[in-house]
Protein backbone atom coordinates (compact mmCIF):
# COMPACT_ATOMS: atom_id res chain seq x y z
CA UNK A 1 0.00 0.00 0.00
CA UNK A 2 1.02 3.58 -0.13
CA UNK A 3 1.74 5.55 2.48
CA UNK A 4 3.81 8.32 4.04
CA UNK A 5 7.27 6.88 6.39
CA UNK A 6 9.23 8.75 8.36
CA UNK A 7 12.80 7.26 9.01
CA UNK A 8 15.41 9.50 11.18
CA UNK A 9 13.87 12.33 10.59
CA UNK A 10 13.39 12.13 6.57
CA UNK A 11 9.90 11.68 5.66
CA UNK A 12 8.92 9.70 2.32
CA UNK A 13 6.05 8.56 -0.03
CA UNK A 14 6.51 4.41 -0.30
CA UNK A 15 4.16 2.22 -2.43
CA UNK A 16 5.52 -0.74 -1.57
CA UNK A 17 4.20 -0.53 2.27
CA UNK A 18 2.71 -3.75 3.60
CA UNK A 19 -1.33 -3.90 4.39
CA UNK A 20 -1.70 -4.66 8.27
CA UNK A 21 -2.34 -8.16 9.29
CA UNK A 22 -5.76 -8.70 11.17
CA UNK A 23 -4.93 -10.15 14.24
CA UNK A 24 -7.82 -11.37 17.50
CA UNK A 25 -9.25 -8.31 18.88
CA UNK A 26 -8.40 -5.92 16.37
CA UNK A 27 -9.67 -4.47 12.74
CA UNK A 28 -7.96 -3.35 9.74
CA UNK A 29 -9.06 0.73 8.44
CA UNK A 30 -9.47 1.74 5.00
CA UNK A 31 -8.70 5.26 5.59
CA UNK A 32 -10.57 7.89 4.20
CA UNK A 33 -9.39 11.10 5.56
CA UNK A 34 -6.38 12.43 7.90
CA UNK A 35 -5.38 15.58 9.11
CA UNK A 36 -1.59 16.94 9.56
CA UNK A 37 -0.81 17.64 13.08
CA UNK A 38 1.52 19.55 15.09
CA UNK A 39 2.67 16.45 16.44
CA UNK A 40 3.74 15.17 13.25
CA UNK A 41 5.15 17.92 12.37
CA UNK A 42 7.40 17.70 15.39
CA UNK A 43 7.97 13.88 15.06
CA UNK A 44 9.99 14.86 11.55
CA UNK A 45 12.43 16.94 13.52
CA UNK A 46 13.11 14.82 16.04
CA UNK A 47 10.41 15.59 18.76
CA UNK A 48 10.48 11.56 19.72
CA UNK A 49 12.83 8.80 18.13
CA UNK A 50 9.80 7.21 15.90
CA UNK A 51 9.89 5.36 12.94
CA UNK A 52 7.10 4.62 10.72
CA UNK A 53 3.61 5.61 9.09
CA UNK A 54 3.41 9.38 10.60
CA UNK A 55 -0.87 10.51 11.42
CA UNK A 56 -3.02 10.09 13.69
CA UNK A 57 -6.08 12.27 13.67
CA UNK A 58 -8.40 9.82 10.74
CA UNK A 59 -11.50 8.92 9.65
CA UNK A 60 -12.10 5.22 7.84
CA UNK A 61 -14.09 2.38 7.38
CA UNK A 62 -13.74 -1.20 8.40
CA UNK A 63 -12.91 -3.68 5.74
CA UNK A 64 -11.68 -6.77 8.23
CA UNK A 65 -12.75 -7.47 11.69
CA UNK A 66 -16.04 -8.41 13.61
CA UNK A 67 -19.04 -8.68 11.30
CA UNK A 68 -21.20 -6.16 13.01
CA UNK A 69 -18.29 -3.59 12.61
CA UNK A 70 -17.49 -4.02 8.39
CA UNK A 71 -18.18 -1.24 6.40
CA UNK A 72 -18.91 1.09 9.50
CA UNK A 73 -17.38 4.44 9.21
CA UNK A 74 -15.29 5.35 12.06
CA UNK A 75 -12.72 7.63 14.01
CA UNK A 76 -10.14 5.75 16.42
CA UNK A 77 -8.50 6.18 20.07
CA UNK A 78 -4.45 6.86 19.54
CA UNK A 79 -3.17 4.76 22.33
CA UNK A 80 -3.57 1.09 22.10
CA UNK A 81 -3.25 -0.34 25.49
CA UNK A 82 -2.33 -3.72 26.54
CA UNK A 83 -5.20 -4.55 29.11
CA UNK A 84 -3.07 -6.26 32.19
CA UNK A 85 -1.24 -3.38 33.59
CA UNK A 86 -2.19 -1.28 36.74
CA UNK A 87 -3.30 1.58 34.77
CA UNK A 88 -5.53 -0.54 32.17
CA UNK A 89 -6.94 -2.48 35.60
CA UNK A 90 -8.05 1.21 36.72
CA UNK A 91 -9.53 2.21 33.88
CA UNK A 92 -6.59 4.73 32.79
CA UNK A 93 -5.62 3.22 29.71
CA UNK A 94 -3.97 6.48 27.96
CA UNK A 95 -1.48 5.82 30.73
CA UNK A 96 -0.50 2.08 30.08
CA UNK A 97 2.37 1.41 30.71
CA UNK A 98 2.96 -0.55 27.83
CA UNK A 99 0.63 1.11 25.28
CA UNK A 100 1.13 1.77 21.80
CA UNK A 101 0.19 5.17 20.28
CA UNK A 102 -1.04 5.29 16.52
CA UNK A 103 1.11 7.42 14.22
CA UNK A 104 3.49 8.04 17.48
CA UNK A 105 5.16 5.02 19.39
CA UNK A 106 5.66 1.82 17.69
CA UNK A 107 2.38 1.71 16.08
CA UNK A 108 2.18 2.38 12.23
CA UNK A 109 -0.54 5.37 12.01
CA UNK A 110 -3.21 7.11 9.66
CA UNK A 111 -1.18 8.62 6.87
CA UNK A 112 -1.47 5.58 4.45
CA UNK A 113 -4.25 3.35 3.12
CA UNK A 114 -4.96 1.33 5.72
CA UNK A 115 -3.99 0.64 9.44
CA UNK A 116 -4.73 -1.71 12.25
CA UNK A 117 -6.41 -0.69 15.78
CA UNK A 118 -8.58 -2.67 18.51
CA UNK A 119 -11.74 -3.01 18.40
CA UNK A 120 -11.98 -1.53 21.46
CA UNK A 121 -10.56 2.03 20.10
CA UNK A 122 -13.38 2.52 17.55
CA UNK A 123 -16.09 4.96 17.60
CA UNK A 124 -18.73 4.98 15.03
CA UNK A 125 -19.37 8.08 13.26
CA UNK A 126 -23.15 9.19 13.28
CA UNK A 127 -24.83 10.03 9.92
CA UNK A 128 -24.97 13.79 10.33
CA UNK A 129 -21.05 14.01 10.73
CA UNK A 130 -19.60 14.66 7.60
CA UNK A 131 -15.82 12.90 7.08
CA UNK A 132 -14.21 16.39 7.33
CA UNK A 133 -15.54 17.07 10.46
CA UNK A 134 -15.32 13.87 11.67
CA UNK A 135 -11.52 14.04 11.51
CA UNK A 136 -11.39 16.74 13.87
CA UNK A 137 -12.44 13.88 16.64
CA UNK A 138 -9.35 13.07 17.87
CA UNK A 139 -8.09 16.61 18.87
CA UNK A 140 -11.35 17.87 19.78
CA UNK A 141 -11.28 14.85 22.53
CA UNK A 142 -8.08 16.67 23.57
CA UNK A 143 -9.48 19.64 24.18
CA UNK A 144 -12.29 17.78 26.03
CA UNK A 145 -10.23 16.14 28.55
CA UNK A 146 -9.49 19.44 30.34
CA UNK A 147 -13.05 19.22 31.46
CA UNK A 148 -12.85 15.95 32.46
CA UNK A 149 -9.77 16.97 35.17
CA UNK A 150 -11.14 20.50 36.28
CA UNK A 151 -14.24 21.79 37.12
CA UNK A 152 -15.63 24.44 34.99
CA UNK A 153 -18.46 26.98 35.81
CA UNK A 154 -20.19 30.41 34.52
CA UNK A 155 -18.77 31.45 37.58
CA UNK A 156 -14.63 31.36 36.26
CA UNK A 157 -13.00 33.25 34.98
CA UNK A 158 -10.77 31.28 31.71
CA UNK A 159 -8.16 32.90 30.01
CA UNK A 160 -6.85 30.23 26.40
CA UNK A 161 -3.36 31.30 25.10
CA UNK A 162 -2.89 30.53 21.33
CA UNK A 163 -5.00 30.61 18.40
CA UNK A 164 -3.81 27.84 16.27
CA UNK A 165 -4.93 24.50 16.15
CA UNK A 166 -5.42 23.67 19.35
CA UNK A 167 -5.99 27.09 21.05
CA UNK A 168 -9.24 27.16 18.48
CA UNK A 169 -10.86 23.98 19.74
CA UNK A 170 -10.05 24.07 23.30
CA UNK A 171 -11.75 27.80 23.06
CA UNK A 172 -14.43 26.43 21.43
CA UNK A 173 -14.62 23.16 23.99
CA UNK A 174 -14.87 25.83 26.91
CA UNK A 175 -17.22 27.75 25.59
CA UNK A 176 -19.85 25.19 26.03
CA UNK A 177 -19.46 25.48 29.68
CA UNK A 178 -20.45 29.62 29.78
CA UNK A 179 -17.55 30.72 31.83
CA UNK A 180 -15.98 34.18 31.32
CA UNK A 181 -13.97 33.62 28.66
CA UNK A 182 -11.06 35.10 26.83
CA UNK A 183 -9.09 33.58 24.10
CA UNK A 184 -5.93 35.02 23.31
CA UNK A 185 -3.51 34.78 20.13
CA UNK A 186 -1.48 36.66 17.24
CA UNK A 187 -3.65 36.65 14.57
CA UNK A 188 -6.84 38.63 13.61
CA UNK A 189 -7.90 36.09 10.88
CA UNK A 190 -7.72 33.05 13.31
CA UNK A 191 -9.13 34.88 16.26
CA UNK A 192 -11.89 36.20 14.31
CA UNK A 193 -12.26 32.34 13.37
CA UNK A 194 -13.26 32.13 17.23
CA UNK A 195 -15.53 35.54 17.37
CA UNK A 196 -17.57 34.37 14.62
CA UNK A 197 -18.15 31.29 17.73
CA UNK A 198 -19.39 34.19 20.13
CA UNK A 199 -16.15 33.63 21.86
CA UNK A 200 -14.63 36.70 23.16
CA UNK A 201 -11.39 37.31 21.73
CA UNK A 202 -7.71 39.45 21.88
CA UNK A 203 -4.10 40.31 22.17
CA UNK A 204 -1.83 39.95 24.75
CA UNK A 205 -2.33 43.35 26.30
CA UNK A 206 -6.15 42.60 26.62
CA UNK A 207 -5.14 40.33 29.57
CA UNK A 208 -5.56 41.62 33.32
CA UNK A 209 -2.24 40.12 35.02
CA UNK A 210 -3.07 37.97 37.97
CA UNK A 211 -7.09 38.00 37.57
CA UNK A 212 -7.57 34.68 35.74
CA UNK A 213 -9.02 31.35 38.25
CA UNK A 214 -8.05 29.00 34.71
CA UNK A 215 -5.26 29.72 32.54
CA UNK A 216 -5.18 27.05 29.36
CA UNK A 217 -2.01 27.62 27.66
CA UNK A 218 -2.22 25.88 24.13
CA UNK A 219 1.45 27.37 22.35
CA UNK A 220 3.64 25.13 23.47
CA UNK A 221 6.16 27.77 23.52
CA UNK A 222 8.00 29.50 26.91
CA UNK A 223 6.26 33.22 25.70
CA UNK A 224 3.18 31.49 26.07
CA UNK A 225 3.30 29.55 29.71
CA UNK A 226 4.61 33.10 30.83
CA UNK A 227 1.89 34.55 29.75
CA UNK A 228 -0.44 31.99 31.08
CA UNK A 229 0.89 31.98 34.65
CA UNK A 230 0.90 36.11 34.81
CA UNK A 231 -3.16 36.02 33.88
CA UNK A 232 -3.32 33.60 37.13
CA UNK A 233 -4.82 34.48 40.31
CA UNK A 234 -3.68 33.12 43.33
CA UNK A 235 -4.81 28.98 44.03
CA UNK A 236 -5.63 29.30 39.94
CA UNK A 237 -4.94 26.45 38.06
CA UNK A 238 -2.75 26.35 35.05
CA UNK A 239 -3.30 23.76 32.12
CA UNK A 240 -0.21 22.84 29.70
CA UNK A 241 -2.04 21.50 27.06
CA UNK A 242 0.50 21.83 24.05
CA UNK A 243 4.12 19.52 24.32
CA UNK A 244 6.70 21.39 24.32
CA UNK A 245 9.79 19.88 22.45
CA UNK A 246 11.99 22.41 24.06
CA UNK A 247 13.09 22.54 27.91
CA UNK A 248 10.93 25.22 29.91
CA UNK A 249 12.28 27.39 32.59
CA UNK A 250 9.29 28.62 35.54
CA UNK A 251 9.12 30.49 38.76
CA UNK A 252 8.73 27.87 40.92
CA UNK A 253 8.49 30.45 43.78
CA UNK A 254 5.74 32.08 42.17
CA UNK A 255 3.93 28.50 41.93
CA UNK A 256 4.51 28.14 45.69
CA UNK A 257 3.59 31.32 47.32
CA UNK A 258 0.34 31.69 45.20
CA UNK A 259 -0.19 27.83 45.54
CA UNK A 260 -0.81 27.46 41.68
CA UNK A 261 -1.60 24.59 40.10
CA UNK A 262 -0.44 22.68 37.29
CA UNK A 263 -1.89 20.00 35.28
CA UNK A 264 -0.61 18.15 32.16
CA UNK A 265 -3.60 17.62 29.61
CA UNK A 266 -3.28 14.85 26.56
CA UNK A 267 -5.55 12.91 25.07
CA UNK A 268 -9.21 12.88 25.60
CA UNK A 269 -12.54 11.14 25.42
CA UNK A 270 -14.41 10.38 21.94
CA UNK A 271 -17.89 10.14 22.67
CA UNK A 272 -18.38 14.11 23.34
CA UNK A 273 -16.52 14.86 20.97
CA UNK A 274 -18.58 12.88 18.46
CA UNK A 275 -21.56 13.89 20.06
CA UNK A 276 -20.44 17.99 20.00
CA UNK A 277 -19.66 17.87 16.23
CA UNK A 278 -22.79 16.01 15.90
CA UNK A 279 -25.08 18.72 17.57
CA UNK A 280 -22.59 21.48 15.52
CA UNK A 281 -21.34 23.02 18.67
CA UNK A 282 -17.84 23.23 17.71
CA UNK A 283 -17.60 24.26 14.24
CA UNK A 284 -14.19 22.70 12.42
CA UNK A 285 -14.87 23.04 8.76
CA UNK A 286 -13.09 27.04 8.67
CA UNK A 287 -9.99 25.52 10.13
CA UNK A 288 -9.40 23.82 6.96
CA UNK A 289 -6.81 25.55 5.24
CA UNK A 290 -5.79 23.11 2.24
CA UNK A 291 -6.37 19.36 1.00
CA UNK A 292 -4.02 16.88 -0.74
CA UNK A 293 -4.16 13.70 -2.05
CA UNK A 294 -1.75 11.13 0.10
CA UNK A 295 0.45 10.92 -3.46
CA UNK A 296 1.37 14.60 -2.24
CA UNK A 297 2.08 14.10 0.56
CA UNK A 298 5.24 15.53 1.21
CA UNK A 299 3.72 18.65 -0.59
CA UNK A 300 0.99 18.95 2.62
CA UNK A 301 3.99 19.21 5.15
CA UNK A 302 5.17 21.51 3.25
CA UNK A 303 1.64 23.37 3.58
CA UNK A 304 1.69 22.35 7.10
CA UNK A 305 4.86 23.92 8.03
CA UNK A 306 4.16 27.00 7.04
CA UNK A 307 3.64 29.44 9.83
CA UNK A 308 0.45 30.12 11.13
CA UNK A 309 -1.40 27.23 8.59
CA UNK A 310 -4.60 25.98 10.63
CA UNK A 311 -5.55 22.74 9.59
CA UNK A 312 -4.34 20.42 6.42
CA UNK A 313 -6.40 17.23 5.15
CA UNK A 314 -4.56 14.24 3.29
CA UNK A 315 -7.23 12.51 0.95
CA UNK A 316 -6.22 8.90 1.57
CA UNK A 317 -8.54 6.72 0.31
CA UNK A 318 -11.67 8.64 -2.51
Amino acid sequence: MNGLWLADRTLSLKSDLPIPDLTPGKAIVKVLRAGVCNTDLELTRGYYPYSGILGHEFVGVVTEGPIEWLNKRIVGEINASCGQCDFCKRGVKTHCTDRTVLGIVNHNGAFAEYLSLPIDNLHVVPDEVSTDTATFTEPLAAALEILEQISITPNHRVIVIGDGKLGQLVAQAIATTGCDLLAIGRHSSKLKLLEHCGIAVGFADAIQSRSYDIAIECTGNIEGFAIALDALKPRGTLVMKSTYAGKLSLDASRIVVDELQLIGSRCGPFAPALALLAQQKVQVLPMIQARFPLADGLAAFDRASVKGTLKVLLDINN
